[in-house]
């Protein structure tokens, strides 16, 4: 199994928000907006919710 990432801390919510907004492809543009919902505070399921995946997903491969 792999790994979880740790959130990079050279970018904010609001960086990762700018990117999805400059992405042409709906799913590429669903992660950075799961991640900067996570880097905002927000629950899990709100991020699995905002990424179109499931929360299991989100807990193996994100360590907060």
């Amino acid at each position: 199994m792999p790994r979880a990432i740790t959130l990079r801390s050279d970018f904010t919510a609001s960086d990762l928000r700018r990117l999805a907004r400059l992405s042409k492809d709906a799913p590429q543009a669903r992660r950075p907006l799961a991640l900067a919902a996570i880097y905002d505070g927000g629950k899990r399921t709100e991020a699995a919710c905002l990424g179109n995946v499931t929360l299991q997903i989100v807990r193996s491969n994100v360590y907060v």
